[in-house]
């Protein structure tokens, strides 16, 4: 169900992909070709055991909306000067030689260069929002947060005399739209270090927009305020809806003015500038071990490395092994990564989120959620949608192409770690193999929750996208609906219940359409009064699956429009709306008003 093919009930095939073998040139092995096989449609199989019991764990580990299963952390006492800050990154890998120098440029056989964040114009840095669950992740005390210091220091205008503080860039490739593109890099932002907080967990802390890096190639290395906006909201809305994601601390606009053409047409015009401060255990990414792969010669060595650094610091299971866990550490690592991607694809295509960009340079080695660009949530559903304009003519990176996708960029991974020989082709080539078994059993056991079924039904499943798709009926309110229709499975309905009714007349269905969703709400009916589950054990498990709220791009255009105006009401309301995204919240009806036609799309 995650494709057309098998949205439209056609023939599935198993989702594929062949690493081909790779060719050894004068200039050192790399990969020369990925072969693709199978349309993307499927993967999906019938009911498996190990999806009813992984859909059963989802009930238990969401007992109550919107929990998670690690408890938040609590604010800490620390300032900005007592930060626990660490370098691993620059100090275990190799960098580029020299001081700073923003100049553009190649950088060979380094991970990173040296930087620093500049002042675009002397005007001070002011706070605009920021989040307290991610900054308690720095163990920073709240009271910080609205300090001058606190703006000045994460808006990139001062780095207030940190004596331990080594600022960097991280070079990497990547493929982009299936293109080999060469070295890319951190072209406007930059790492400030680690901060270890009290519960051990390393943070690196990076800047998005605070200025010139060697990577920025022809760009300025900044970022304008409704583009930072976009990323911080959504990736503390990610994190609440439970979807793993790189974190946003804080927003802060500059005082900088920075010149963009929004529509790529001509129309240059000044914006206001802004810098969001981003937080991830790393931001290694599947480039970040291509680039030294494709070089070849003197740098293929450097992906041992790399690999080596990743599994000490965020693998440790890796390093362990054992003898129920055969294969060297880099194929414990590979695997983990296989198995991780697949089940954050899965949170995706669950909420309808569509990033809009998955190049391989744009995918996290820890499996999160990273670079919110073009990204958009699936309203009115429809399998093809794209938030992306420069994406529609193929629609690689539509939403029913997203499973396929991450399984080519785990193609590209899987081929840089094995040009570097840490394994063989073929062990690569069967580790991906299993991508297919891992996508099916956690998408049968996320689609079976929101269904409120203890076993995944694919007939019910795909009835259901096809009514959505035939009304064009919005996917959040319609899954959220779910949960009146299921407290209901007693009644003899003579007609659809009142909250799904209001999606499909906001949809605009017509009578036929109504009959056809009335006659799928007797057959799941039918499912639900067989199922074992207890009736309101079900409700309940619906409504810790299924948000109530996620963040719609008009609403957030309309608080990017008040920021620019300078009223951040709209964003501080926003933010706090989305902490709760699985509770029904008073007076927050407008939160769920669908997107108007004339923006519905890239």
């Amino acid at each position: 169900a995650l494709g057309a093919r098998e949205l439209a009930g056609g023939v599935r095939r198993p989702l594929m992909v062949h690493l081909s073998t790779l060719s050894r040139t004068a200039a050192g092995s790399r990969a020369t070709r990925i072969a693709v096989a199978g349309d993307g449609a499927g993967a999906l199989g019938a009911r498996t055991a190990a999806a009813a019991a992984a859909t059963r764990r989802l009930g238990s580990e969401r007992g109550r909306a919107g929990t998670r299963t690690m408890s938040p952390p609590r604010a800490g006492d620390k300032t900005l000067g007592t930060l626990s800050w660490e370098k691993t990154f620059t100090e275990e890998l190799p960098g580029e030689p020299g001081g700073v120098d923003p100049s553009p440029r190649q950088v060979h056989s380094a991970f990173w260069s040296a930087t620093e964040p500049t002042d675009g114009s002397g005007k001070p840095a002011h706070l605009i929002a920021y989040s307290r669950e991610a900054t308690a992740l720095l163990d920073l005390d709240e009271s910080q947060c609205t300090t001058s210091d606190f703006a000045q220091f994460f808006g990139g205008k001062s780095l207030l005399d940190l004596k331990d503080l080594r600022p960097f860039a991280q070079n990497y490739g990547g493929h982009q739209f299936g293109h080999w593109a060469g070295q890319l890099g951190d072209g406007r932002a930059m790492t400030l270090g680690e901060v270890v907080n009290s519960r051990g967990e390393r943070w690196e802390v990076q800047l998005k927009g605070a200025g010139l890096t060697p990577y920025s190639r022809r760009a300025d290395g900044r970022a304008v305020l409704r583009s930072s906006v976009r990323e911080f909201l959504c990736s503390e809305a990610m994190f609440h809806l439970g979807v793993p994601t790189t974190r946003a601390s804080s927003l802060v606009g500059t005082g900088d003015g920075v010149y963009r053409d929004m529509f790529y047409n001509g129309n240059v015009k000044l914006e206001k500038g802004a810098v969001v401060c981003r937080l991830a255990p790393s931001f290694v990414r599947f480039g970040t071990f291509q680039l030294p792969a494709v070089r070849g010669e003197d740098e293929t060595p450097m992906v041992r490395k790399l690999a080596d650094y990743v599994i000490k610091h965020h693998f440790p299971e890796a390093e362990a092994g054992g003898a129920e866990e055969p294969g060297s550490k880099y194929e414990r690592m590979y695997q983990k990564v296989v198995e991780d991607s697949a089940k954050l694809v899965v949170e995706w295509q669950g909420c309808g989120f569509v990033h809009g960009v998955l190049n391989t340079d744009n995918m996290s080695i820890l499996s999160l959620t990273i670079d919110y660009g073009p990204f958009g949530f699936l309203e009115r559903f429809n399998v093809n949608y794209t938030p992306n304009t420069t994406d529609v003519p193929g629609y690689r990176y539509a939403y029913k192409n997203q499973p396929q996708i991450v399984l080519w960029n785990l193609a590209q991974l899987g081929s840089a770690l094995a040009t570097a020989g840490l394994f063989e082709i073929e062990r690569a080539q069967e580790i991906l193999d299993k991508y297919g078994g891992g996508l099916t059993a956690n998408y049968e056991a996320k689609m079976a929750a929101k269904l409120g079924l203890s076993e995944y039904s694919q007939e019910l499943s795909i009835g259901l996208m096809q009514l959505m798709s035939g009304c064009k009926a919005d996917m959040t309110n319609t899954y959220r609906s779910l949960s009146e229709v299921t407290r209901m499975q007693g009644e003899d309905l003579s007609k659809i219940p009142g909250g799904l009714s209001a999606v499909l007349e906001e949809a605009g269905a017509s009578e036929e359409q109504r009959a056809e969703w009335l006659e799928w709400i007797k057959g799941y009916h039918a499912a639900l009064r067989a199922d074992p589950m207890p009736a309101e054990e079900q409700a309940k498990l619906q409504d810790a699956t299924n948000p109530c709220f996620i963040l719609r791009n008009h609403l957030c255009q309309e608080a990017i429009e008040a920021a620019e105006d300078g009223d951040f009401g709209p964003v501080h309301d926003l933010l706090d709306l989305l902490r709760r995204p699985y509770e029904d919240q008073e007076g927050k009806e407008s939160y769920k008003r669908v997107v108007p036609e004339e923006m519905d799309g890239p």
